[in-house]
């Protein structure tokens, strides 16, 4: 059977690993930017009174969940469209806006689903070079044609760290014209401690062809849960209730969502962490003789200056259970990207790659 060809040009998404057989029998996965405490105690408690009722099939308009969204972000819930995973949304944008040739502008360096989910819908990825590892946006309205469809931006970008204020991207949607959508991906808003950063709700209401994607992967601890979220126009909400699936997101994503949005001082500990251990990991990093990017996310990227000695390091560091991220796939394959685990995986992982510097 032949696939569409469109279909068959895609490099399947390959996540972060997972494993690795080190002496010691300790794994520490600072790989794909999960959690560093794992999901809050209400989300727990959650997941064990849901198997009283997994028999029953989910909510298929997630009517709760997005009433408790509505209530902390101040939203109207009927602008709010839920997912598996934030990834999704992103996939029914495409299906929903992307015909078979028209182009998707996104940043060179950024989430590899924007590509994946634009070839899908048989439309041709357009990638934006950056300036040093930061979206350009004047090179992004200069990529616009009359076939471009979507715009997608993460903010802050994810394997980069880097973000946009507030004032720039307003400027953005001031040139960009009214037919086009942006899709701001703040998958990582919640770990930004930049005073002129926005997450970009207001946009939505502001300019009417905004749509910004939001999920509980990250500092939630869900990642395995798989639910994300999309605040968008009145009408675009509308399309993408005819999109999704009639169940696609699962009853028990939807108990854990509304659980971890009642545990704000998790998250604000969850924050603090962040913040600190970022900030310490890039300062010993830096003095091992490394280049770390300046990050507003939960991760680093680490630049070693080939791709032979990011990988002759990140392989050395798995043979003692130590799972950092390879960056080929995004272009930057001199470079790994490190999770922000919890302290003594951190402690361990920065002295540990300490020692390697000092000895190659």
């Amino acid at each position: 059977m032949q696939a569409k060809p469109s279909i068959m040009n895609i490099a399947p998404y390959v996540g972060g690993e997972s494993k690795a057989s080190p002496a010691s029998g300790r794994v520490i996965k600072l790989s794909s930017n999960e959690g560093a405490f794992g999901v809050p105690k209400g989300v727990k408690e959650a997941i064990q009174r849901y198997a009283d009722t997994a028999h029953r099939y989910p909510d298929g308009g997630c009517i709760e969940l997005r009433s408790a969204l509505g209530l902390k972000y101040g939203i109207d819930p009927a602008h709010i469209v839920c997912g598996a995973g934030s990834d999704e949304i992103i996939s029914f944008l495409c299906q929903a806006y992307v015909s078979p040739r028209d182009e998707v502008i996104y940043s060179r360096h950024g989430f590899l689903m924007y590509p994946i989910s634009t070839q899908v819908a048989g439309g041709i990825p357009v990638p934006v070079p950056e300036q040093e590892l930061r979206a350009d946006l004047q090179a992004m309205l200069s990529a616009v044609t009359d076939k471009t469809k979507i715009i997608f931006l993460a903010n802050p970008n994810n394997p980069t760290g880097s973000y946009l204020n507030s004032a720039e991207l307003r400027a953005f949607l001031m040139s960009l014209p009214k037919h086009i959508l942006l899709v701001l991906d703040s998958a990582y808003a919640e770990f930004v401690t930049a005073p002129d950063y926005s997450a970009g709700h207001e946009f939505v209401s502001d300019f009417g062809n905004v749509v910004v994607t939001r999920t509980f992967s990250k500092i939630y601890g869900m990642g395995g849960v798989r639910l994300g979220w999309g605040h968008c126009p009145p009408d675009i909400a509308d399309v993408l209730n005819r999109v999704r699936g009639p169940f696609n997101v699962s009853s028990l994503a939807q108990v854990c969502g509304i659980a971890a949005l009642g545990e704000a001082q998790f998250i604000a500990d969850s924050q603090a962490h962040n913040t600190f251990w970022r900030e310490r990991a890039s300062e010993a990093l830096t003095q091992a003789g490394l280049r770390v990017y300046p990050s507003q996310g939960n991760f680093l990227l680490v630049s070693f200056g080939t791709a032979e000695k990011a990988e002759s390091c990140r392989l050395a560091l798995k043979d003692q259970g130590i799972i950092l991220r390879q960056m080929g796939a995004y272009g930057l394959s001199e470079c790994l990207r490190i999770s922000i685990g919890h302290p003594e995986e951190m402690e361990i992982a920065i002295s540990t790659l300490t020692a390697y510097m000092n000895n190659s």
